[in-house]
């Protein structure tokens, strides 16, 4: 790879674009500096992300490679795959930038050891071309769907080999992308390898302009996530008596939560525990920061509330016979192993038009999903679990005391449908493998970033699905 910064010449509408969105970027400059020293989540890190270089990366390997993981979601999808990165090739370096506090938190703890972190810099030129400079990145993987145009001009500048994996285009997102289809066309096809998690999803990115021969559709990676964090996690009792719950309590476990959500949430329980005097509420709101906040909104409910951060670990402060109350996971990391002391999960972010966030976390420990109507970023896994039976979806929050109480006074039910969760994620295992063989098949035949990649370049047992056909069947654009 080139140590010194290559100049190729930007073409007429990657040119406009590039000066058109940098001149907003200069105009709206301010505003991201006064954002980063105001909010509290993006304040550590500050001069990193204006493209000071920590001095902990340089100098770095040669086979280095940089992986940009946006917040927690990103690096949570991520970790499977970096380690059997690392256990594959000893030798490469893994450094891993995030957005997000918690993003950091979820490396240093998933992936110590295995990679090391760093803030992301803002997607100023200056900034991204410094970091492109210092890494010199043999390989640059971008996860899930995080789209910064100065940052990819850059490493295809340098003649960065750039693969998309766990990609996906949101509902959302692909109108607004189709606005500026004719601009951004250029930078789309700067990928090398788009590894997407939907055949819609593979459809999306070629249509945006992403060249056809390199998008492929190998499924989503939480899939093989969820069955890892299955294998490490402590006893069901264990978790039970850390919280301070009985044997003999149900729990219903609400995470990733979002305002307004709590309330939803907050007011089935109430009505609930008029007749279930033992039932246990767990909130875990997607930020913690929240949780100040979130104790005023349970204490306008007249419930009794413990927060996690003042338990002792093995001395829960909470003394109590059987009673109705809150107990609120105010901890990073904890929430997926939660999941597996509730008789039934539900998933946040999709009471509110957020998106959704991992349904799989209740599913892994066989227990039934309960989500909303609003699952753009997460709309496949919740059809399979739909289809397959281990998940219950509520279009208005009203409905939700409802099919909890279903739930509760047929718990058979909930079994059942817990199994068929399980089974859903047991049927999409693999998916780490598949992205695993497709990258380094990348690092062995990618040339510079221009020249693009033929199909010849891959393993030809794996199907590229964007060589797209009306007359193709769903089942035939899928890696296998």
């Amino acid at each position: 790879m080139p140590e010194t910064k290559i100049h190729l010449p930007l073409s007429g509408n990657l040119l406009m674009f590039w000066l058109v969105y940098n001149a907003l970027l200069i105009l709206c400059f301010p505003v991201i500096i006064t954002l980063l020293m105001t909010k509290k989540r993006c304040r550590r890190g500050f001069l990193a992300r204006l493209g000071k270089v920590p001095t902990d990366l340089q100098p770095r390997s040669e086979r280095l490679v940089w992986v940009h993981a946006a917040s927690l979601g990103e690096v949570t999808a991520i970790v499977p795959l970096l380690k059997a990165m690392k256990e594959e090739d000893s030798c490469q370096e893994i450094v891993v930038s995030t957005v997000t506090e918690t993003g950091r938190e979820m490396v240093l703890k998933q992936l110590k050891g295995i990679a090391t972190h760093f803030y992301a810099p803002v997607d100023m030129w200056w900034a991204v071309s410094r970091y492109v400079r210092v890494l010199n990145p043999r390989l640059f993987l971008l996860v899930e769907s995080e789209i910064w145009p100065n940052l990819l001009t850059s490493l295809q500048q340098h003649q960065v080999p750039v693969c998309l994996v766990n990609g996906r285009i949101s509902s959302r997102s692909f109108p607004r992308y189709r606005l500026v289809r004719k601009f951004m066309k250029e930078i789309w096809s700067s990928f090398d390898l788009a590894l997407m998690q939907t055949t819609q999803d593979a459809e999306r990115i070629r249509e945006l302009g992403a060249k056809v021969s390199v998008v492929y559709m190998t499924g989503n990676m939480k899939f093989d996530q969820s069955l890892e964090l299955r294998e490490k996690n402590d006893s069901t009792m264990a978790i039970r008596t850390t919280l301070g719950v009985k044997e003999t309590e149900l729990v219903i476990v609400a995470g990733s939560t979002h305002p307004q959500e709590e309330e939803f949430i907050l007011e089935a329980y109430k009505s609930l525990i008029k007749t279930q005097k033992h039932l246990v509420l767990v909130v875990a709101p997607r930020h913690i920061e929240r949780a100040s906040e979130l104790e005023k909104i349970i204490a306008r409910y007249g419930l009794p509330f413990v927060r996690r951060s003042q338990m002792n670990e093995t001395h829960p402060i909470w003394n109590h016979e059987e009673s109705p109350r809150v107990i609120l996971l105010d901890s990073r990391g904890e929430l997926p192993f939660v999941y597996r002391v509730g008789f039934v999960g539900f998933v946040g972010g999709t009471l509110v038009p957020v998106g959704g966030h991992n349904l799989l976390e209740p599913a892994q420990w066989s227990r039934p999903v309960l989500f909303g109507p609003y699952v753009d970023h997460c709309r496949d896994i919740a059809h399979q679990l739909l289809q397959a039976g281990g998940a219950i979806q509520i279009h208005q929050p009203q409905q939700l005391e409802g099919q909890l109480l279903r739930l509760l006074k047929n718990p058979q039910e909930a079994e059942e449908m817990g199994r068929q969760a399980l089974a859903v994620i047991q049927e999409n295992r693999g998916v780490v493998e598949k992205n695993l063989r497709m990258i380094h098949q990348l690092t062995m035949h990618s040339g510079p970033t221009s020249s693009g990649l033929g199909k010849s370049s891959f393993d030809s047992s794996v199907e590229n699905p964007n060589i797209m056909r009306k007359d193709l069947e769903p089942s035939s654009m899928s890696v296998s």
